[in-house]
């Protein structure tokens, strides 16, 4: 793992974006997504840079179940607001949180990834640790898989909503074991809250609880933080 640090989400995204640039010289062809707040600055920069993404496959890491890609809450929405919309693919993918057989569609979105090997990953982290829908418990072996969203995460994506009541509570999402195959992941993580699962990704011991250790096992992460999220960093 390389970790670099920088002032603040803005920096953050800058750096991020330069680590893209470097993967696209270098011939990359698809692209793991994230959304959130986290790779918002870095989604700035692709929008407002000269880059050509038309060549690109982009594959997204999760989406809720039951709403649809025109539900301004959606992940798919969110990513045609922030990047899509404004800096067309070759493709898109996300999942369909609106599919009648979910199981199915878990199946479906594992043929799109092997289609489409990602070359680039890009990762928030969650205060518990997880890493796309991937929460505490989850097994290192899994792929793209239906996931009951603990109370800590609809605690943390209810300010997306009008009331907690309307935060769905499943979601659907590429695992841990799709996310390994990915030959490069970029890891953002800013802010105080984030400091503690970020300490425990990078310091602590690899394991289920803390999904998010596993990337200590990949050859080639690097992790993006802000002062504030390295700050119970040791080393």
């Amino acid at each position: 793992m390389k970790v670099i640090q920088v002032k603040h989400a803005q920096e953050g995204g800058k750096q991020a974006f330069a680590q893209l640039k470097e993967a696209m010289d270098k011939g990359i062809t698809t692209l793991g997504l994230a959304t959130g707040s986290t790779p918002v600055t870095l989604y700035q920069e692709m929008v407002t840079s000269a880059l050509d993404f038309s060549h690109l496959t982009s594959v997204n890491l999760d989406e809720y179940v039951g709403l649809s890609g025109e539900n301004p809450q959606s992940y798919r929405y969110f990513m045609n607001e922030h990047l899509f919309n404004k800096k067309p693919f070759k493709e898109t993918f996300v999942p369909n949180g609106q599919a009648k057989d979910l199981d199915e569609e878990c199946a479906r979105y594992n043929d799109i990834i092997a289609q489409h090997p990602i070359d680039l990953q890009v990762l928030g982290i969650g205060r518990n640790g997880h890493i796309g829908f991937n929460e505490p418990g989850t097994s290192f072996d899994v792929q793209t898989h239906v996931v009951a969203l603990t109370d800590s995460t609809i605690e943390a994506n209810k300010r997306y909503f009008d009331s907690i009541e309307e935060v769905p509570t499943h979601a659907l999402s590429m695992g841990i074991a799709s996310i390994l195959k990915s030959k490069q992941i970029i890891l953002m993580a800013f802010g105080k809250e984030k400091a503690a699962a970020v300490a425990k990704m990078i310091e602590g011991p690899v394991t289920e609880q803390l999904p998010a250790s596993v990337l200590q096992m990949h050859p080639n992460v690097i992790v993006i933080v802000d002062e504030q999220a390295a700050s119970e960093l040791t080393k």
